[in-house]
């Protein structure tokens, strides 16, 4: 997905940024992935591609300029090319950057957000539950109860990553009023460091292992007004949940772009038997261009809060998931015993391609409210 290489309608974004990316991934980034891969957490790559301005080109820009999602999610792509795990990592450091800009929040669209956009901190989300919550898959696990200038948060989040004992994410907690649910979510930013947190390792997972994944504890939690996001949290989550949904393409894409590499990278040597196989690169190839085609121009409105858009990304993000799956196990059979190495990039994309298919929004979830809303919008 190299920007020479896009569609006329893509050609114009700016290349200065991809190019640096690249520079990144294909540097440092490509040195660490087996590593990362193994549980290390790359914390100056993370930064570097910070500074770059990779994970902040959604967002609007000190000059006026208006936030790009098609660019934030191409950068996306072009580290997950490399090493899905970071494609992650940055989608987590993204839209924590959305969260506090979007919350009209002066205390986190200061100072806090510019340390943010510079790579000087990091942080992620934890959504997944809510997100799980509001289509009715689980119950939200976050407590809050109102006190004196602020909340008392309880409860335990299994699993969120982008990390570290001075990181930050977004969270959404159930109000509680005299032991009962107060009928509202209210949305905040937690910080790692602050009194009443732990964070506790998670059971070793098959991948992703080194995107500063933990069980994050919380015991009485004092959550002030400096860190609200949103109070109520559902109307604000109707307005940014079709970019925070659309930048996870990104990490398919890159994954998807990898895979077909991996393909023409043995089709000198296998060609004459890897002809044989379905889903080859060539049909791959055409098929992903045109769903980026199409994820960038869902990338042109990403604040669209009409049923009917939010149904379109749901879908291209689905259909990224799924094509994420059939390229990673394609280029595996394409590879053959070399690409089933355990140190072997491709190897690693099967699994990468498996944690885009299960982490929130999943495909089943995905799928329930693409029907949910179609079923809402047909006419009665």
């Amino acid at each position: 997905m190299n920007p020479a290489d896009l569609p006329p309608e893509l050609a114009a974004q700016p290349a200065n940024l991809i190019d640096a990316v690249r520079a990144i991934a294909q540097g440092p980034l490509a040195e660490q992935a087996y590593a990362i891969d193994r549980g290390a957490y790359p914390v100056d790559v993370m930064k570097q591609l910070a500074a770059a301005g990779a994970m902040s080109a959604h967002l609007p820009q000190a000059d006026g300029t208006p936030g790009d999602y098609g660019l934030a999610i191409l950068a996306m792509a072009e580290a997950a090319k490399v090493c899905g795990a970071t494609g992650f990592m940055m989608w987590c450091q993204c839209v924590a950057g959305l969260y506090m800009q979007a919350s009209g929040n002066p205390a986190l669209t200061g100072e806090r957000l510019a340390r943010h956009v510079r790579g000087e901190t990091l942080g992620g989300t934890g959504l997944s539950n809510p997100m799980k919550s509001f289509a009715q898959i689980e119950a939200l696990l976050l407590k809050a109860t109102p006190v004196e200038g602020g909340y008392l948060v309880n409860g335990t989040l299994p699993w969120v990553s982008n990390l570290g004992p001075d990181h930050y994410f977004g969270a959404i907690a159930s109000v509680q009023v005299d032991g009962a649910c107060a009928g509202r979510e209210m949305m905040f930013m937690l910080r790692c460091d602050a009194p009443g947190v732990t964070l506790k390792a998670c059971p070793e997972f098959s991948g992703m292992e080194g995107t500063g994944t933990y069980s994050v504890h919380c015991k009485d939690l004092f959550v002030g007004s400096d860190d609200v996001v949103a109070d109520p949290a559902k109307p604000y989550i109707a307005r940014i949940r079709g970019g925070f949904v659309l930048l996870q393409c990104g990490i398919a894409a890159g994954i998807i772009q990898g895979a077909i590499d991996s393909m023409w990278a043995v089709e000198g040597q296998l060609g004459h038997v890897n002809q044989f196989l379905e889903d080859r690169p060539a049909e791959l190839q055409a098929e992903f261009d045109a769903l980026v085609a199409r994820i960038m121009k869902l990338a042109e409105t990403p604040f669209d809060t009409s049923t009917d858009y939010f149904i379109d990304v749901l879908d291209a993000r689905a259909h990224g998931a799924e094509l994420c799956l059939r390229a990673a196990n394609s280029a595996l059979m394409h590879q053959g015993a070399r690409g089933y190495l355990m140190s072997s990039e491709v190897q690693r994309r099967v699994r990468e391609a498996q944690f885009v298919a299960i982490v929130t929004p999943a495909i089943k979830h995905l799928r329930k409210e693409i029907a949910r809303l179609s079923a809402e919008e047909m006419p009665a």
